[in-house]
């Protein structure tokens, strides 16, 4: 019988009852804000850069995609979920690489995307999102969308349909990240009871300093159902 890591544990039931919470969120009151937004795309490419987002991440099927177009677009996804007693980190996924200026590694000369067509899940939705996180006053809401008022258009007209569709994606795509990241803190569970480890929130926070002044680290990234061995530096300092 595996013993369940208590660290794991606690973020494990809190990532089950976000997904609840993604499942039972009202179609209509999400079909309601898209309308009311009314996003439109200019084509300015602030989304596509560090400067307004922080990442984008993958889902595993985007990260094979991926894979395939460029063995070497991606890299372990930032905030990583658990650090070992060894210092070795974990985490549920990969995220795009950028370039030096920040933007997007497919982001071309004209600011257009060079596989548009092939783009991640999240970079079609953009910034359609369904998701908690705390405010400024550190009150934890729901939060549909990402950088108002910082790009794009607003107050297009969207029907009904459209609408629904939209939100059917959201939920999808969110209901994917949150199953992967279920997926990705089980198997945590029995690496680490297999191999007798444990999360130590010591370790992560004085290897996460070592890692910022430019050490490099170890980093286990979640794909194809197994943990991917990495040796990792912060990409602005290699």
């Amino acid at each position: 019988m595996i013993k369940i890591i208590p660290a794991i544990e606690k973020q494990l039931e809190a990532v089950k009852d976000e997904l609840q919470g993604v499942q039972d969120y009202p179609n209509e009151e999400l079909i309601s804000i898209i309308q009311e937004v009314g996003f439109e795309c200019d084509f300015c490419a602030r989304c596509c850069t560090r400067q307004f987002n922080d990442h984008v991440f993958l889902l595993n099927e985007d990260a094979i995609r991926m894979k395939q177009i460029d063995s070497d677009c991606m890299e372990p996804a930032p905030y990583f979920e658990l650090c070992d007693r060894q210092g070795r980190f974990y985490v549920s996924g990969y995220a795009l690489k950028a370039k030096k200026d920040g933007s997007c590694i497919f982001l071309n000369e004209e600011n257009r995307c060079k596989i548009y067509d092939q783009r991640p899940t999240i970079c079609s939705l953009y910034p359609y999102m369904l998701h908690r996180e705390p405010d400024e006053d550190g009150n934890v809401d729901w939060r549909q969308i990402s950088g108002l008022n910082q790009h794009g258009c607003y107050h297009t007209e969207i029907i009904n349909e459209e609408a629904s569709e939209i939100a059917d994606q959201i939920k999808s795509y969110e209901t994917g990240y949150l199953s992967q990241l279920i997926e990705f803190f089980k198997k945590a569970e029995q690496h680490f009871s297999k191999n007798k480890l444990k999360h130590v929130q010591g370790v992560y926070d004085r290897e996460m300093r070592k890692f910022n002044k430019g050490a490099e680290i170890t980093v286990f990234v979640y794909y194809n159902s197994e943990f991917v061995e990495h040796k990792f530096k912060r990409p602005e300092l290699k």
